[in-house]
This record gives structure tokens, C-alpha cells and sequence, in this order.
């Protein structure tokens, strides 16, 4: 059996990680989802497709995994084609893997067998919350596996970030 992982990963941190090393633990390999593969510069999706690849491939490699496969996702935007629209860009997989209720129920629909994974630490695991870390420029290293900390800053994703929660708009 081959399970399928989808998220955005903005950015790829140690929850995610800990899932990916299970799933291959379970089933000797792991296709991933980069969703909103389209998005980049944002305050929500602050990566490009391109840059979490990079990202998720170096951390899946320092940690002895090779058997994956990445596979960016734009958004589709009409649901009742999704699942079609991924089919189409991934190899052949039995699995989809996802605590998203809209993700599941999509997938369900569409015929394909549904898990939803375990998580770890989601409260201090959650990209939201490492985002909004890296904009205040809090602690969040330890928060993502060490070669993702390293993408981020070779790509002055940091700056970026806090450059991007930043307004135009004059307070009266």
C-alpha cells in the first residue's frame, strides 16, 4: 500500500516530520502533497511550492528517508474535481492521509481509503504559530527539523515574513 500526504507545510516543521517517519515506518514509502502550490508571499502561505520541496526533501533525506515523492498541488477550486485533479498529478496511491474534514470527506467520496494520522504536539507543532514566532522574532528553531531553519534563512525567509505582516495603512 501507498499512502498519500497532503498539507501545505508553511513551513515544514517537526510534527510533520514525526508523521512522514511513521507513515514510512508503516509502509516503506510516502508520496507528499505540496498544497497551494500557486500560493507564495503571503502572511498564510509565505513559501513558495519550489522552496518547500526544498525544504521537505532535505529534511526527509537528513533523516534517512528516501523512498518519497513530491508532488506540488495547485488549487483547483471546484472540490468535485479535486481528488481527480490529484490522481492526475501523483503516482498511483491506496492511501490518503489527512485530519482535514474536507480532505477526508473529498477523498471518501472519490472511493479512496481515508486515515486520519495521529498528530503530534499539534498545539505547539502548527505552522500558524511558528509563522506568527518568526514574525515576532520569538524562538522557533527548535519548532522545524534544522535543515528546514537552514532553507529558511538562506532564503531570508525570516525577513520576508516579517516584511510581509507589515501595513501601509496609516494609524489616525
Amino acid at each position: 500500500m501507498r499512502p498519500f500526504l497532503i498539507g501545505r507545510f508553511q513551513p515544514f516543521h517537526n510534527g510533520h516530520m514525526w508523521l512522514a517517519s511513521k507513515i514510512v515506518e508503516e509502509y516503506g514509502s510516502i508520496i507528499i502533497g505540496i498544497g497551494s502550490a500557486q500560493e507564495s508571499h503571503t502572511l498564510i502561505n509565505p513559501f513558495t511550492a519550489g522552496e518547500r520541496q526544498y525544504m521537505i526533501q532535505r529534511a526527509l533525506e537528513a533523516n534517512s528517508i528516501h523512498d518519497f515523492y513530491l508532488v506540488p498541488i495547485e488549487d483547483l477550486y471546484r472540490n468535485s474535481l479535486w481528488v481527480s485533479h490529484i490522481v492526475s498529478l501523483t503516482p498511483p496511491f491506496d492511501i490518503a492521509i489527512s485530519a482535514n474534514p474536507l480532505v477526508k470527506r473529498l477523498f471518501m467520496e472519490a472511493g479512496k481509503n481515508v486515515l486520519e494520522p495521529e498528530m503530534k504536539s499539534r498545539k505547539i507543532y502548527s505552522g500558524r504559530e511558528i509563522r506568527k514566532k518568526i514574525i515576532k522574532g520569538e524562538k522557533w528553531d527548535d519548532l522545524v527539523p534544522e535543515q528546514v531553519y537552514k532553507v529558511i534563512l538562506e532564503i531570508d525567509g525570516v525577513k520576508r515574513l516579517q516584511d510581509l505582516s507589515k501595513t501601509d495603512e496609516v494609524n489616525k
